[in-house]
């Protein structure tokens, strides 16, 4: 006879394997912690075989739990795509977002992942560019939505997260060792006022050894090891190296990462966009593991 896998279950061990704990996943689902635990008690008989290693105050997933992840993330996917073709037929058109290159990765492409899925019919224009032109640009009704990194948050935002900020430089390089010290950033980075501030206080002399509008010709001169940069964590391309300085470059704080919007109440679509931001960068807070 035929048995069934229980996508609510699937759905449940998923998000605690993203997130990395069952309270934190209970509070992306909407769920009690409780319902959640059940569920994976339920699905690990089902499967008669342990998904779960409890053994240590973290979670972490056995080879099986493993095995199974990558079929469970299939499986959902598809449920979802084929749910929303066949109910959200009613929204076609397009929806704007704004996001700064630095914080697209790794959130923005799960995002637009599930957004395709549950609104099969919707276009979402993705635009790319620095933290002051998408406020612009919301602000003058261009786009729906938009994300921004900032020392604190404007009338009508909302703090989804907090990342530091980091300095980096070439794989190997030894330029940060340098005095002045040789900097390379946008001329709109909204990170290079912060970070010459900080350089001023520790009484470090620096110099702009690289200014362009291009976010590439940045990349491709720190990477050189002509000059050092800095980006949010997590954000840094695999060609650069976080410097381990050792104290000799002054500590660099946390910046927001806010969320403003379009009125959710006239627009269910963008509440749903919303809403799948906002979980994404969720499951990014606390990458250790924790019940």
């Amino acid at each position: 006879m035929a048995r069934n896998l229980d996508l609510t279950a699937l759905r449940s061990f998923v998000a605690v394997a993203d997130t990395g704990g069952v309270t934190k996943a209970a509070g992306l689902l909407h769920l009690t912690q409780s319902a959640v635990s059940m569920q994976l008690k339920r699905l690990e008989e089902s499967l008669d075989t342990q998904l779960l290693d409890r053994s240590s105050r973290t979670i972490a997933l056995t080879s099986q739990g493993e095995h199974l992840l990558s079929y469970a993330r299939r499986m959902l996917i598809l449920n979802d795509e084929i749910y929303g073709k066949l109910t959200s037929v009613a929204y076609e058109g397009q929806v704007t977002l704004g996001v700064p290159h630095d914080i697209i990765y790794p959130v923005i492409p799960d995002v637009l992942r599930r957004f395709a899925a549950a609104y099969p019919r919707m276009q979402v224009q993705l635009c790319s560019s620095f933290t002051s032109q998408l406020l612009q640009d919301f602000r003058r009704g261009a786009l729906d939505m938009i994300l921004t990194t900032e020392d604190s948050v404007g009338q009508g935002g909302e703090t989804l997260t907090a990342i530091p900020l980091v300095w980096l430089g070439a794989p190997g390089g030894q330029v940060w060792k340098q005095r002045p010290l040789r900097l390379a950033f946008e001329h709109r980075c909204i990170f290079r006022k912060f970070v010459q501030r900080r350089l001023d206080e520790a009484g470090i002399a620096w110099e702009m050894a690289v200014e362009s509008h291009s976010s590439r010709t940045i990349e491709a001169s720190v990477s050189a090891d002509l000059a050092v940069h800095t980006m949010l964590a997590g954000a840094e391309p695999r060609h650069f190296e976080r410097i381990n300085h050792g104290g000799a470059l002054p500590e660099l704080r946390a910046f927001n990462v806010n969320l403003y919007h379009a009125d959710l109440d006239s627009s269910p679509v963008i509440a749903d966009l919303a809403g799948f931001i906002r979980d994404g960068f969720y499951t990014q807070r606390t990458p250790v593991m924790a019940q």
